[in-house]
This record gives structure tokens, sequence and C-alpha cells, in this order.
């Protein structure tokens, strides 16, 4: 139940309590009249209380009349002293003032880029997202929510409407995207990184290590290829005469990949990484025939309906296998997520020197956004508040704090009336002093 709903039975019961207390002092007030008449005895006593009452009624009175001038006029149509009448529905009057003030007090005490940065400096804010992300409860949370929003998604996305949309645009930017240049990059990254290095030696001792374990399945291969290459029979008649051909082969494929392995400058290695070179630069200039062939084959995969179709379907697949996988009760997927979050959040809480750098780039965002919109955003919360209808406006502010101004006139007729007993106890004091 939202707070708004709790605010409204919580104004009509203070608004109720307030009439009732007033109704009271009223009422006392108006006993105790007529109890003078048929008790003059005790006619100082009930003065007293009289003007406890009377400072109740007054204190009510006026309390109400200063909470309804807030909101409305209490006087309707009748003809007022312009000094009464230029006082009344004081909220309404002022709605673009307010309107003013409230975007002023947002952006001074809120989105200022001082503020911003103050506030960011005093607080690790790294650290108590790690925490909260580190928690089951919360990682099952934020996994419950890509379970239940990543199956609309990707079933927006998979309407024939939207998919004909997407696979147009997509194509046709690739079409208009010239890949030279991304590449160039990419095998500069990689070179600079020695990214290929590593590539390289996990692949040749993956194919060391499986030729060494399975030396079987190797001479099987070998008798493939030499199948496929027609010297098949020519190996088999070196065989007759004594000469394992295929064993040599193998033994020469493991002599020369241990050779790479041992050897960082092999010229295997070093021709690589030259051609790599060469292609990276050839890459950058759009006449080369590189660049123009590596374009060329890119639009005519695009131009194929062929390949077209099976990204598309290969897209499809990929997408109802994770769609079906995150409907799963239980989800592989939603399983691997929940343990990255919390893997995440422990990692970033135990990091001083992460949680340093992301709490930086968090502070230099919130202050540009600070700096950028925040104007913006004062604009719109004045805008808004200027659009309110002045019967909708009322309503928000009496749903909310209605409940307490209403109290107040409570708290007017009490403090009244014990102002008022006071008042009186002093009177009877005085007129009794003997002189």
């Amino acid at each position: 139940m939202s707070e708004t709903s709790h605010a409204v039975p919580q104004l009509a019961r203070s608004r109720a309590l307030a009439q009732m207390a007033l109704i009271i002092a009223a009422s006392c007030w108006i006993i105790l009249l007529i109890l003078v008449k048929f008790l003059p005895d005790y006619a100082w006593l009930l003065h007293i209380l009289m003007l406890a009452a009377e400072a109740g009624v007054v204190g009510g009175l006026a309390d109400w009349y200063a909470i309804t001038v807030l909101f409305r006029n209490p006087f309707g149509k009748m003809p007022l002293p312009r000094l009464l009448r230029e006082h009344t529905e004081i909220i309404p009057r002022n709605k673009a003032r307010i309107a003013e003030s409230m975007g002023r007090f947002v952006q001074e005490n809120f989105l200022s880029p001082d503020i911003v940065r103050q506030s960011l400096q005093r607080t690790d804010v790294t650290l108590m997202a790690g925490n909260w992300l580190a928690q089951p409860a919360n990682a099952q949370q934020i996994t419950d929510l890509f379970q239940q929003t990543a199956p609309r998604i990707l079933d927006f996305f998979g309407q024939d409407t939207i998919s004909e949309f997407m696979q147009k645009n997509i194509v046709q930017w690739a079409k208009n995207t010239d890949m030279h240049q991304l590449s160039s990059e990419l095998i500069r990254a990689v070179l600079e990184n020695d990214f290929h290095e590593d590539v390289l030696q996990r692949g040749l001792d993956t194919a060391h290590v499986w030729v060494k374990n399975n030396p079987e399945k190797a001479r099987a291969l070998a008798s493939r290829m030499f199948n496929e290459l027609g010297v098949g029979t020519l190996a088999w008649g070196a065989g007759l005469i004594g000469i394992d051909v295929q064993r040599r082969i193998i033994n020469a494929f493991m002599q020369k990949v241990e050779q790479i392995l041992e050897n960082p400058e092999h010229p295997l290695r070093v021709g690589l990484e030259q051609q790599s070179q060469q292609l990276m630069l050839a890459l950058r200039d759009p006449e080369s025939a590189a660049a123009q062939q590596l374009n060329s084959t890119k639009n005519a995969l695009l131009d194929s309906p062929a390949v077209v179709n099976f990204l598309t379907g290969a897209i499809v697949i990929l997408r109802d296998a994770i769609k079906g996988d995150l409907q799963s009760e239980q989800s592989a997927i939603a399983h691997n997520l929940k343990t990255a979050i919390i893997r995440l959040g422990k990692n970033i809480t135990t990091s001083q020197d992460v949680r340093r750098v992301l709490n930086r780039e968090i502070e230099k965002l919130a202050v540009t956004f600070s700096t950028d919109y925040a104007d913006k955003v004062i604009r719109y919360i004045s805008q808004r508040i200027h659009e309110w209808d002045s019967r909708e406006m009322i309503a928000k502010i009496e749903s909310e704090v209605g409940g307490d101004l209403h109290m107040i006139r409570v708290n007017g007729v009490v403090v009244g009336a014990f102002i008022g007993l006071i008042l009186g106890i002093i009177r009877a004091l005085v007129e009794n002093i003997p002189m």
C-alpha cells in the first residue's frame, strides 16, 4: 500500500479529532456559562474554567482559520476587505513562486556539483554496492528480475515486425560501415597485448598434448588426410618396403611443435607477427587491396540471402535456447548469474584499489550529470508544478501534511485552554488579594 493511501485515512482522523476538540471546548464554555447562573457560590471557580474553555475555543478557531486559508477561502463569496481577501488561498495564489522555490531548493541542496561531490566523497558507494550484491538474497532478487524481464524482451524482439525491422537496419548499417579500420584496430590491440602469442602457445600446447596422448587417433587422422589428398596408396606402398610415412609425418609434426614451443624467436612465430603487422597497416589504408577485399567480401556475404537467413536462424535458435533455459526452474543461466553477482560483490568489497577507481569515476559521472542536466531537472520540476491543477495540488499537499496540520488545531485547543486556565488562576488570585 502506498504512502498516499495511508495519508488519506490519517488526514480524516486528524480532521475529525480537531473538530471534536473544538466542539468539546465550545460545549464546555456554554455549559459553564449556564452553571454560573445556578451556582453563584462557585462563580470564581467556574470563571477560571470558563476562561480556559474560551481560550481553547479561540485557539482552535484561530488555528482552523490559519490552516484553512493556506488552501482555500473559508468565506466563500462574501465581500471581504482587500487585506483579508489577499491572504486567503495562499498556496494556490503563490503556485508559480512555490514552483520556482521548489526547483531552486532541489538545485541548491541536492543537484549542485559541490553538494554531489561532497556527498560522494563522504560515502564509499562501491563498498555499499559490493556488500549489497554479496548478499545471496539480493543476488537472488536481481536474478529473479532478470528471469522475469529477459524472456519478455526476447519475445518483443522476436515479433515478426520488430525482427524484420531490426534485420533490415542491421544489414544496412553493416553495409554502410567499412570494416577495414575496425579490423586494423582489433589486430593492433591483439599485437600490443601479446594476445596472439598466448593463443598460439595454448594452441600448440593443446595440439602437442593431444597427439602425444592419442597416437591411434592421430594415425587415423593422418590416414584420412592421405586418402582425401589422394596419396593414401603411395603411403601404403611405402609401408610395404618398411617406411611408415604416417608415423614419420606425425613425428615430424611433434618435433616442429616442440621447436616452436621452446623457441619464442622461431621463424614461424616471427613470420606470423610480421604478416599480422603488414595486414594491420594494409587495413588502415581504405584504398589497399586488403581493405577493399575485406569490405567487398563483407558486402557479398550480406547480399547473400542464404547467409542472412543462416545468421537469422542461428539468432532465433540462440534466443529460444536462452528463453527456454530462463523459464525453467533449474535455469543454468540464472544460477550462473546469481553466482557471478555474489562473486562480483565480494571481489568489490575486498579490493580497495578497484573501489577507489570506481568511486572516482562515479564521482566524475555524477558531477558531470549535475553540471549538464541539473537545470533540465529543475525546469522539469518547476514546469510540472506549474501544470498542476490547483485542486490537484491542494489534494496532494493535504494528503501528505494535512494530518499534521489538523493536529495543530488540536494543539491550539489544548494549549489555549491551558493558557486560559493559568490566566484565570492568576486573575482569581489577584482579585482575592486583600487590599
